[in-house]
């Protein structure tokens, strides 16, 4: 198996591993405080920082969904990886799309 193919794999694995990964959470799950009981997920909505209550029965829920989110963004970041090797595999060295070399004239 060459490079290219092995890379195609990669690609399709991670695509799968995304798209099955779908039902997260964005933000931080935060203590309310060393007082009180309570945890909060904080996250931006419209550029604003916003926390809401999780209550006690869905804490661990919460977490391992927005542990999701980092596993997503993590697989995107390979995926752009290998979709960049994949790109200089297919297009030749020399000749790239879209450039030509200045006609001395």
């Amino acid at each position: 198996m060459n490079r290219l193919e092995t890379l195609y794999k990669q690609r399709e694995w991670l695509k799968r591993e995304i798209t099955g990964n779908l039902d997260f959470l964005m933000g931080t799950v935060t203590a309310k405080g060393p007082n009180t009981y309570g945890h909060n997920l904080t996250t931006k909505v419209d550029g604003k920082s916003v926390s809401w209550y999780i209550p006690k029965a869905l804490v661990e829920t919460v977490r391992v969904m927005n542990q999701r989110h980092l596993d997503v963004r993590a697989r995107m970041v390979e995926l752009s990886r290998v979709n960049w090797e994949i790109l200089k595999l297919e297009v030749p060295e020399k000749g790239v799309a879209g450039r030509r070399k200045a006609q001395k004239g």
